[in-house]
């Protein structure tokens, strides 16, 4: 097939007559939806653009979505939100919904060209226009973590969301806690297994985490320092089933994080960059969850555990944390958006558990639904964002 007959392939967008221009020809933004990826979170990424690509307003802005498979192929999907949800508890992936296994897509990493390149063996490669924007729909490493974000920056290209630092920052859970330390932000007991403690002593790391759970008690959260969506995480409730619950994290992250279990209610409350700084949401709380041990993958996702929108808290206790949540933000040096993780104590104190710089956007997660009661509806949030991009420049800032 050659690459002038490729099917769905999108070409550059052709011009349209605003109004406001009074006749000149004004090209719409060109939005690259960018989904999927490496991560074990890959399936929520497909959910969550699919979502996304129903909401961007089509008579605003062109749209090119971009799929990131699973072994790191960067490829044209069909435009077709529908194909991306949840069917029969199965998550969708980036191979259901390409257009052709064949071709593959180039970004460019020349800041004076934002030509996206297609390409297809034997055929010669076809500009598909400039990239405007990047919404980058990427949970987890390799592409929340900072990585993508410094191939935008190379490139010049605006996108969605935190910069570098920020986007590592908000990935790697035990040095957001420490930054949350140094800021004076409360967190819980925790500690940290590295992979060459592992690898070369076990019985000095089971000492060190005897001795933490001698300090803080059973249970004892066993999770994955850089994954999300609650993949690989452990509830444990003593020795005999430690060593399976870290073969179970070090399936998504070689290096492991211990937490104590806090008692307390969570809560969550979602950040959002206005023209004025960052403005919180109202917070949600997600209630105990019965048919699961903790709040998984599955509840959240699978079995749709619902979250209750606005929290029932006392108007000094939703001011409280809706001001945590902002300091949290400012602390990672975070931009566009933010989900923040608490837990309000028995005493009367929150306790942050952590940020999450690319929160989930499919249409039951709780950083949209804390907005939609904020007075965001979705289609606004996404917009919002895409514009906050557009308007803010890549580099040192």
């Amino acid at each position: 097939m050659s690459s002038e007959t490729s099917p769905q392939s999108p070409t550059a967008s052709e011009p349209h007559v605003d109004a406001a221009t009074t006749g000149r020809n004004v090209r719409k933004p060109r939005v690259a939806v960018v989904f999927g990826g490496r991560s074990s979170e890959h399936g929520i990424s497909v959910v969550t653009a699919g979502a996304v690509l129903a909401a961007i307003d089509r008579d605003k802005y062109d749209v090119l979505p971009i799929g990131i498979t699973s072994d790191g192929r960067w490829m044209l999907t069909a435009d077709e939100p529908e194909r991306m949800a949840i069917t029969d508890r199965l998550v969708p992936s980036v191979e259901q919904v390409v257009d052709n296994a064949e071709g593959g897509v180039i970004l460019p990493v020349d800041p004076a060209n934002r030509e996206v390149v297609y390409t297809e063996p034997g055929a010669v490669p076809k500009a598909l226009g400039e990239v405007d924007v990047v919404f980058p729909m990427l949970h987890g490493p390799y592409g929340e973590d900072g990585t993508l974000q410094g191939l935008l920056e190379l490139s010049g290209t605006p996108y969605v969301g935190s910069g570098v630092l920020a986007s590592a920052v908000g990935q790697d859970k035990e040095y957001m806690k420490r930054v949350f330390t140094s800021f004076g932000l409360a967190v819980g007991p925790y500690t940290v297994i590295r992979p060459r403690q592992w690898e070369r002593d076990r019985a000095a790391v089971r000492q060190k985490i005897a001795e933490f759970a001698g300090e803080h008690g059973w249970p004892l959260f066993v999770k994955p320092a850089r994954a999300g969506s609650s993949f690989g995480i452990t509830k444990v409730d003593s020795f005999d089933g430690l060593d399976e619950a870290i073969a179970e994290a070090q399936r998504h992250d070689p290096k492991i994080l211990i937490e104590a279990a806090i008692t307390g209610r969570e809560i969550e409350c979602g950040v959002l960059e206005f023209e004025d700084g960052p403005r919180a949401s109202l917070p949600a709380e997600i209630p105990p969850v019965t048919d699961h041990a903790f709040y998984d993958f599955e509840a959240k996702y699978i079995d749709s555990a619902s979250g209750i929108v606005p929290a029932p808290l006392s108007a000094e206790e939703t001011a409280e944390v809706q001001r945590l949540a902002v300091a949290a933000f400012e602390a990672a040096s975070c931009e566009g958006l933010v989900r923040a993780d608490f837990f309000l104590t028995e005493d009367g104190s929150f306790v942050i558990n952590e940020i999450n710089t690319m929160p989930g956007f499919t249409p039951i997660s709780m950083y949209p639904r804390m907005w939609q009661e904020s007075g965001v509806t979705y289609p606004e949030l996404v917009d919002r964002l895409i514009q906050a991009a557009l308007n803010r420049p890549t580099g040192l800032r």
